[in-house]
């Protein structure tokens, strides 16, 4: 399967560009973990492997 389109050197995405968080939140969600409510605690604050940027991609998971 693939997800979106690079340039024609396959050196930039181009079309549905992915940030890390979002693979990371699509991937959590896979095993049955909603990445907004899974925290650890470090240094005293609470910190989540999405940061506050991660979404879901709907697109790849149907």
């Amino acid at each position: 399967m693939s997800y979106g389109a690079t340039d024609e050197f396959g050196a930039a995405a181009v079309e549905n560009k992915v940030h890390i968080h979002d693979l990371h939140a699509t991937l959590l969600a896979l095993l049955g973990f909603d990445h907004k409510r899974l925290t650890y605690r470090y240094n005293g604050r609470d910190f989540r492997l999405t940061d506050v940027e991660g979404n879901v991609i709907k697109a790849i998971l149907s």
